[in-house]
């Protein structure tokens, strides 16, 4: 990938490090915490009606720990690592471990850097998402969150040379399409499959919280005075 230059995609904010990251982390934390229901509900229709309640105390734990994880001398993946092995350790069923693996990838792939610019963090978050589908044995089509997160980090990756708040916009757009796209499809991974037919028609929660993890990870990231 042909990294853009910094200054003409993050404007004011030419690079993301720790504070961008926790603020990430937080607004996520935030936007979960007010669709708990929403995302239980959903997961009762077709799983064990826990996505919800579960990824919420993970991300209230992770922000209890922001201030220890991005102390001075943290780096993007000390932060992010320290994140994933928290939801792995307090989030209960599948979403832990794989929004952990996800964190842990992103982790990986950004080295010791004190902070990343826009292309090392699009190939980043494609690590995140490559493990997390390896972690899940999932692809698309399977009605899970890497139908909204493919889709979201691909027009990432492929609108760099935009404005940076533009770009977002279409990730979390793109995102959003691909929720949307799986709802009517038969659920092959996970507990919705055990449903067969009977899980076609429902909107995976899996798929809306990742949308969610988008919309946070805009309105940290987009310079400011910039919509979203």
């Amino acid at each position: 990938m042909t990294e853009t230059p910094a200054g003409a995609v993050f404007g004011a904010a030419p690079t993301v490090g720790v504070p961008e990251l926790a603020d990430w982390l937080r607004r996520f934390a935030a936007l979960v915490a007010a669709a708990k229901d929403e995302l239980t509900a959903l997961d009762a229709a077709i799983g064990d009606a826990d996505h919800g309640v579960n990824l919420d105390r993970g991300l209230q734990a992770v922000v209890a720990r922001l201030p220890e994880l991005g102390a001075p001398g943290a780096t993007p993946a000390s932060l992010l690592k320290g994140v994933a092995l928290t939801l792995i350790s307090t989030v209960g069923g599948a979403s832990g471990p794989l929004y952990g693996t996800f964190f842990l990838r992103l982790a990986g792939s950004l080295g010791d850097a004190p902070a990343v610019g826009p292309g090392e963090l699009a190939a980043g978050l494609r690590a995140g998402l490559d493990g997390m589908a390896e972690r899940g044995r999932t692809q698309l089509d399977d009605k899970t969150m890497v139908d909204a997160l493919a889709p979201a980090i691909a027009a990432l990756a492929a609108g760099l040379p935009a404005a940076w708040d533009e770009v977002l916009a279409r990730s979390v757009a793109a995102g959003a399409a691909g929720r949307d796209r799986v709802t009517p499809l038969v659920a092959r991974k996970g507990r919705a499959s055990y449903l067969g037919e009977r899980s076609a028609g429902h909107q995976d929660p899996g798929a809306t919280s990742a949308v969610l993890l988008l919309e946070a990870l805009r309105d940290a990231l987009a310079p400011a005075g910039a919509p979203g």
